[in-house]
Parts: C-alpha cells; structure tokens; sequence
C-alpha cells in the first residue's frame, strides 16, 4: 500500500498532501512558500510531516477564531464525557 495513508509514511511530498488536503498542488505550494502550512524546503523539493499536518489541521478546525473551539475535549479529558 503507498500514499499517505500507508503506515509508517510520516514524510510526504506536495503532490501527496495536495491529495491528502483534496487541495490543488499549487495551493499547498503557495501555503508553503508563504508559511502557511508547515513544511521544509530540503534542496528543491517540499517536504511536510503527516502527524504535524493532522496537528495544523486540528487547529485550524479547532481554534479559536474558527468558530469550533467548544467541539475540543479539555486536555486530559474524557471525550466519550
């Protein structure tokens, strides 16, 4: 099994997290460029990590000026209540 989703496949390239976000590449390109969306630029090439990314993403959606912050569970908390 290959792509994001395959286990142990921390590192991901652009096209993978263009995939993984259903973005277009040259929208995650852009966000990494402008320090957007974490990333490293080794050489030429853009690399992300996933568990950072599933990270971002939970704070994007969870923040406080998303508008869903009351949907986190307290650090430490028991989600099921």
């Amino acid at each position: 099994m290959s792509g994001p989703n395959a286990p142990g496949h921390e590192i991901l390239t652009l096209e993978e997290v263009a995939h993984y976000l259903r973005l277009k590449p040259q929208t995650i390109y852009k966000w990494a460029q402008e320090r957007r969306i974490p990333a490293v630029k080794l050489g030429k090439e853009w690399r992300f990590r996933k568990s950072v990314l599933d990270r971002w993403l939970d704070e994007q959606m969870l923040g406080e000026d998303s508008g869903f912050s009351h949907l986190r569970h307290p650090e430490g908390g028991d989600p099921a209540g």
